[in-house]
C-alpha cells in the first residue's frame, strides 16, 4: 500500500509514524507547550531524532467542548510556523490538521504535503476540492457532530457498521473531487463513548475492507487516561499499549504526542513478523 507524498510514492508496509506539534493554547494534552516559532522548532528536532515520518501541525484545538477560532487566527497561528519548519526542515513532510479549505489551501500553496481533516469534508463543501487540485493525500476522518457538542451522548446502533458506512460515501466523494490519495482515520474519541472507541480497536481489522491506508490516534486520550484513573500526563504507557494492539491489527499510521515510544512499538512488532 501506497501513498504519494510531494511527487513520492511512499510504501506504508512498515508502519510510519505521525507526530503531533499543536500550535494551540488549549489542547487537552499539550496546549501552549510548542505555540512559538522556537518551541515548535526544538520539538520538530526532537521528534527528527526519535524517528517521525511526518509531522501533523494544527492551531486551532478540536478536543471536547473545544470553541471555534475564527478562520484569520487559525492562519495567524499556523502560516509562520509553517514556513520557518519548511525552511529549516526542508526534507521533511508536514501534514496540516484543518477543516477548513482556505487553511489547507494556504497551507498546501506553502509547502505542506497532506491535509488531515476531522470533519471529512463535512464542515466546509470546498476542503475535497481544494485538496484535490493540489493532489495531496487526505486523512479521511470520520466525527458525529462538532467538537463542541460531540461528547454530549453519542449514539450509533452498530459503531463498526456505521461508520464502514460513512467511510464509503465520503471515500467516494474524495476520488470524485479529485483525491487520489484517501487516508483513513475512525477518529478514537471524537463522538464516541467510551465502549464505542474499545469496539471500534477490537474491531479496527474490519476497515481493512475499504482497501486503503488506515491511521489510528488514540496518543493520550480519555479512552485510556479516564479508564485507567489517570491524568494525560500519565497515560504514556497506556497510549503504547494500544498503539501495539493497533499495529498488530494493521495500522498504518500512528499519530502520537511521543514518538519515540511509538517508534519502539512499530520497530519490535515488526521483528515479530
Amino acid at each position: 500500500m501506497t501513498i504519494n507524498l510531494k511527487g513520492e510514492l511512499i510504501d506504508l508496509s512498515q508502519p510510519k509514524i505521525m507526530g503531533i506539534l499543536n500550535l494551540t493554547p488549549d489542547s487537552f494534552y499539550d496546549g501552549g507547550q510548542f505555540n512559538s516559532i522556537d518551541q515548535a522548532l526544538k520539538q520538530t528536532e526532537k521528534m527528527l531524532r526519535e524517528g517521525v515520518f511526518i509531522i501533523d501541525l494544527g492551531a486551532c484545538s478540536t478536543k471536547p467542548g473545544a470553541k471555534e477560532i475564527s478562520e484569520e487566527e487559525e492562519q495567524q497561528r499556523l502560516y509562520p510556523v509553517l514556513e520557518k519548519l519548511l525552511e529549516n526542515f526542508p526534507e521533511i513532510y508536514f501534514s496540516i490538521d484543518t477543516y477548513r479549505a482556505s487553511v489547507a489551501k494556504g497551507c498546501l500553496s506553502r509547502g505542506a504535503a497532506m491535509i488531515n481533516d476531522i470533519s471529512g469534508g463535512q464542515f466546509d463543501s470546498l476542503m475535497m476540492e481544494t485538496v484535490g487540485s493540489f493532489n495531496a493525500p487526505y486523512v479521511l476522518m470520520h466525527i458525529a457532530g462538532t467538537p463542541e457538542n460531540m461528547q454530549k451522548n453519542p449514539e450509533y446502533k452498530n459503531v463498526v457498521q456505521e461508520i464502514l458506512h460513512y467511510f464509503s460515501e465520503r471515500i467516494q466523494q474524495a476520488y470524485q473531487k479529485g483525491i487520489n490519495d484517501v487516508i483513513i482515520d475512525p477518529g478514537f474519541g471524537f463522538g464516541k463513548t467510551m465502549e464505542h472507541n474499545y469496539e471500534l480497536l477490537k474491531n479496527l481489522e474490519l476497515f481493512h475492507s475499504l482497501e486503503l491506508p488506515l491511521l489510528v490516534g488514540v496518543s493520550r486520550k480519555s479512552m485510556i487516561y479516564k479508564k485507567l484513573g489517570v491524568s494525560p500526563d500519565g497515560a504514556l504507557n497506556g497510549t503504547s499499549a494500544l498503539n501495539s494492539i493497533a499495529l498488530l491489527k494493521g495500522a498504518h499510521i500512528l499519530r502520537v504526542h511521543d514518538v519515540k515510544e511509538a517508534k519502539e512499538c512499530s520497530v519490535l512488532l515488526q521483528a515479530l513478523q
